[in-house]
């Protein structure tokens, strides 16, 4: 089924964390590209820009605000406290469904192409409900950076979590797909994985990656470990049926070693000696403490699932709730 409107209504959703010195630069960049896409008769004039802060320490907050006095295709969340880059992405999509026909989702660093909006945007009227930003190379990386991040997605895809090589969070979204995505409740959330378990028709546009306009990047190996390992543990249990095959195969290994022993003792081949018994002890101790993590992982999620606590708080917004008016806006500094 084709989408024959020609004026949808576009909200482009960017999370903020401590970008006081990149946003003053790269939100006027956000607003060329908004008004270009109007003027070319792509998207409503009801389109906008929503920033989620996600409870910075800096004046991130204080410069959304002065945005939204600017212009109104401006708007603001910010969040009760930092929560995250997932779930500040995944408020601003929750705020952003019931007020447009698509989202786009794409990072404040200023490092992904705003041109290839147009072309998502023309893919979503060719039928795609849901369009992937896919970087088409990564020359501009460190050797370190390219092979951890390589090595990332082809991890991710052998624990199967469905994902979308050298796909980050720059996306096209319908609001039909935000509508049937709200029914998934967890809180434990990777959207990279959780967007396509939705369904619906879906492609990607390739572009090439910029350089950060400005400050550092949030996103350092480290955290890139974390958001594996979450993706990993919230949207597969393939963890567990290797410690299950693991365990199956030592014991078997452990079978034949206890046969060997018997046959040496009765052909009196015993030899004395410690270096093999605390070779096997550590061995086993190793592997029965790393399952026991890899389990307790699994424990603590199912833990968190089932005090349904919110994602996300939010606690102040530049607009009415639930009604992001572009076009005739009343601004509220507080709720």
């Amino acid at each position: 089924m084709y989408n024959t409107n020609k004026y949808c209504r576009l909200i482009i959703v960017i999370p903020c964390y401590n970008e006081e010195t990149v946003l003053p630069l790269i939100a006027p960049q956000f607003l060329k590209k908004l008004y270009c896409l109007i003027e070319n008769g792509k998207i409503s004039n009801e389109s906008g820009i929503l920033f989620i802060d996600d409870g910075s320490k800096d004046k991130t907050w204080l410069i959304v605000k002065e945005l939204c006095l600017k212009d109104i295709h401006y708007n603001g969340v910010s969040l009760s406290r930092n929560r995250g880059h997932q779930n500040a992405l995944m408020a601003g999509l929750m705020e952003a469904k019931d007020s447009c026909d698509i989202t786009v989702s794409i990072d404040c660093d200023g490092q992904d192409d705003l041109d290839a909006i147009d072309r998502m945007i023309e893919k979503y009227k060719d039928g795609y409900e849901i369009v992937y930003g896919v970087r088409s190379k990564r020359d501009k990386d460190t050797w370190f950076k390219r092979t951890t991040a390589e090595a990332f997605y082809h991890f991710m895809n052998f624990m199967g979590v469905e994902s979308i090589y050298n796909h980050a969070d720059f996306r096209l979204v319908s609001s039909r797909v935000l509508n049937e995505f709200e029914k998934f409740h967890e809180v434990n959330i990777y959207l990279r994985g959780m967007i396509p378990m939705v369904g619906f028709p879906s492609t990607s546009v390739y572009y090439e990656r910029k350089e950060r306009l400005a400050g550092e990047s949030h996103y350092p190996f480290s955290k890139m470990l974390s958001l594996a390992f979450d993706g990993i543990t919230s949207l597969s249990i393939k963890p567990i049926h290797v410690i299950t095959s693991v365990g199956f195969a030592i014991t078997i290994l452990s079978v034949l070693a206890v046969l060997w022993a018997v046959f040496c003792r009765f052909t009196g081949k015993t030899v004395s000696g410690w270096t093999s018994l605390i070779c096997v002890i550590c061995f086993f101790g190793g592997a029965i403490l790393t399952s026991l993590g890899i389990i307790g992982e699994y424990v603590g999620k199912a833990y968190m699932e089932a005090k349904a606590r919110p994602r996300y708080i939010i606690s102040e917004r530049t607009y009415s709730r639930h009604n992001i008016n572009y076009s005739e806006r009343e601004d509220v500094e507080n709720e």
